[in-house]
């Protein structure tokens, strides 16, 4: 494309050859390969190689080695000698690395952002503990769940007057023995709290040859599926203010999961039951319900508009924080534009109707120099 666009911008300018072929002028300037800028020449001014070398040796002498620039400078002065200016020392110190701070100081890693992919259900696990209110102020119930991601069906949960490790151990063993899940096909994902990073999970998980993720510090978005579920339950209007006893708080529960796993319908998987994504009825299901739509529309078409109806369909794939694609474009005779998935942040929007799936389109620039109108396919 930028070759075309520059072909027909030599013969009828930049401004009509961008309109001609619905390219963004602003995306023309963007991805214009810049010409490469002339070397620099030193300056005058600028020191020599050996008197660099010369006020190195100086700063690195046994003298002023743990002295500061402005404090060699200012004593090199003092014995008539002048090297250089403190800011010179600095520049020559700093390209070798040689400035920073002397104190021990935390460096905080660098951690990787997870990224984690289910297909089927029983692949990802999200876990994640949260805090009941108890009968009186500052006493609290632990409860703790364990989400498959898929299906965002409960495959375990427990409720405790405190949070130990011990606990989550005996959660997730219980867990993946009712799931039957094999050896190496999970991985359970969790944010950083003392019981998720704890050696006794830790250890469990190795002899269960399940793979451990963790969400990145103080980032409350890569545990989006526990939260969810979480906020579904506390706004539900049967949830209490606060839980007279443990009992209390296991009743409830037991009812909620209950109705969360067989009853609730779920709006990221297409208005299904968790239970029923879980245990393989959705496709039938899905089926049911296109059969009834198309007899609906069968019977009075006239209801609606633009097209037959379609039933929603089961995500094929669950994310959690999907890798972001970065658009690519290739230049050469036939030009292909890969187009990203957002269309609101594409710079050419305004101009190729784009629609939200990735799509490539391809555009042959002109063979003669005359200015011709390109037909996007």
């Amino acid at each position: 494309m930028i070759a075309a666009v520059g072909e027909l911008a030599g013969v009828v300018g930049v401004a009509p050859a961008c309109e001609a072929l619905a390219f963004s002028r602003a995306m023309w300037y963007r991805l214009k390969k810049p010409v490469p800028a002339a070397p620099r020449p030193a300056p005058e001014r600028a020191l020599s190689a050996s008197e660099r070398r010369q006020v190195l040796d100086m700063l690195h002498s046994e003298r002023f080695v743990d002295m500061a620039p402005p404090a060699v400078h200012a004593t090199l002065l003092d014995e008539g000698i002048w090297l250089c200016c403190v800011r010179t020392m600095y520049r020559l110190l700093a390209e070798d690395g040689e400035v920073r701070e002397r104190r021990n100081q935390l460096r905080h890693p660098v951690y990787t952002k997870p990224e984690l992919l289910a297909v089927r259900p029983n692949q990802v696990w999200s876990w994640d503990i949260t805090k009941l209110k108890g009968p009186i102020r500052w006493t609290y119930f632990h409860l703790y769940v364990i989400l498959d991601i898929f299906s965002r069906y409960v495959v375990g949960w427990l409720l405790a007057d405190s949070e130990r490790a011990t606990l989550a151990e005996e959660l997730i063993a219980e867990a993946c023995t009712k799931e039957g899940v094999d050896r190496g096909q999970l991985t359970i994902h969790s944010d950083r709290g003392t019981s998720m990073t704890s050696k006794t999970v830790a250890q469990l998980l190795a002899e269960l040859d399940v793979t451990r993720s963790l969400s990145r510090p103080h980032v409350s978005n890569d545990n989006p599926f526990s939260e969810s579920q979480f906020k579904t339950m506390k706004y539900r209007p049967t949830f209490p203010s606060r839980f007279g006893s443990l009992e209390d708080g296991l009743a409830f529960c037991r009812v909620y999961f209950r109705w969360y796993n067989t009853q609730h319908r779920h709006s990221g998987i297409a208005y299904l039951t968790p239970d029923d994504v879980h245990h393989g009825r959705a496709p039938q299901i899905l089926i049911a319900r296109q059969t009834a739509l198309t007899a609906a529309y069968a019977a009075h078409p006239e209801r609606f508009v633009g097209q037959p109806p379609v039933a929603a369909k089961l995500p094929e794939k669950v994310w959690i924080n999907p890798p972001v694609e970065k658009p690519t474009l290739h230049d050469g005779p036939g030009t292909t534009i890969s187009l990203p998935v957002d269309p609101k942040h594409h710079p050419v929007s305004d101009v190729i109707p784009v629609t939200p799936t990735s799509e490539s389109i391809t555009i042959t620039p002109p063979k003669t120099a005359a200015p011709e109108v390109a037909v996007l396919h």
